[in-house]
């Protein structure tokens, strides 16, 4: 397990408790008492950090090496199901950008997210999830084969943004993200858009436009991440923290401003502290949402969208 630095305090208890129990074994002493002792104080210790979190320290638990991805989630989901599909039909396979049918219960979903590496070889290979124009256009693909079988669409977003190299300008990366906001607006199947990780900048909005837009409690979503707001405002990373409290970017910040339509409660200290009830809930969210958004028309469902997403940023003096 890796801690993050303001996770110390949690890392010093749970070795004095493993030491404690060492000792209890070796030397036949009744310890049984000093180890309750250390289990309630790392409790304490526990809720106190994770309750009161800063925007920055949510930023690092959504970059967590620990996290699970978004193959973790489709695989725990959907099980055997999932049937991965590639291409753009273009250009290649973007690795950055996974997609795939599967399904939960007798429900099928088409599920499209970015998905980043676990070390770094895999980081390599996925781009650190970062998708190129062919990892939109791809997820672009997908959308419309399940408008054309009437199936609705899952997105996953966990990305640092989308690949800025001069190849992926090249190829046309604003054009690909700028479509995906356009079909997606207008797709005829329902959209449920997770947001399980990073969400940064038109890497994310790439994926992001949905019926309802979910997000994980310790994560973000933002124009541009908090270093590189930093770097441009104070010519320097070093104000990062500063810059992540302006930004307003954790998902308590996004739901008071209406641009997500709920909060996914991780369990305490964060979603990869327990996989299992994580992709529990996620499930079930994805599911009970789907139920109310199936009994929308097709074209009950694009104008509720559009007017959800023209309604964002208008103000009534």
């Amino acid at each position: 397990m890796e801690y993050l630095e303001f996770e110390l305090p949690i890392k010093e208890l749970e070795d004095q408790l493993q030491k404690c129990m060492v000792i209890g074994e070796e030397s036949d002493v009744d310890v049984t008492e000093t180890c309750s002792q250390i289990e309630k104080k790392l409790e304490e210790t526990r809720k106190d950090i994770y309750k009161n979190l800063t925007a920055w320290q949510r930023v690092q638990l959504s970059r967590h090496p620990n996290r699970p991805y978004t193959m973790d989630y489709i695989r725990a989901i959907c099980g055997d199901t999932f049937l991965e599909l590639h291409g753009d039909r273009n250009v290649k396979d973007d690795k950055a950008m996974v997609g795939g049918l599967g399904k939960i219960g007798d429900q099928s979903y088409m599920f499209i997210g970015q998905q980043k590496g676990y070390n770094t070889k895999t980081r390599q290979y996925r781009n650190f999830g970062m998708a190129n124009p062919e990892g939109y256009r791809k997820a672009l693909r997908l959308m419309k084969s399940a408008e054309k079988f009437g199936i609705p669409v899952v997105c996953f977003i966990d990305t640092p943004g989308a690949y800025p190299g001069i190849e992926a300008e090249e190829r046309g990366q604003g054009e690909a993200i700028a479509r995906n906001i356009l079909e997606m607006t207008r797709l005829k199947v329902p959209i449920i858009v997770v947001i399980i990780g990073e969400g940064a900048s038109g890497g994310a909005l790439g994926i992001g436009v949905g019926d309802k837009v979910l997000m994980l409690e310790n994560t973000w979503y933002s124009v541009i991440s908090p270093e590189s707001c930093s770097s441009i405002l104070w010519r320097s990373w070093e104000y990062k923290e500063q810059a992540a409290d302006a930004l307003k970017l954790t998902a308590a910040d996004m739901k008071k401003q209406k641009l997500v339509d709920e909060i996914v409660k991780e369990p305490l200290g964060g979603a990869h502290s327990n996989r299992e009830k994580t992709f529990e809930t996620v499930k079930n969210k994805i599911s009970s949402h789907y139920e109310e958004l199936k009994k929308l028309s097709p074209k009950e469902l694009v104008k509720t969208r559009m007017d959800k997403y023209s309604d964002m940023g208008v103000f009534n003096g």
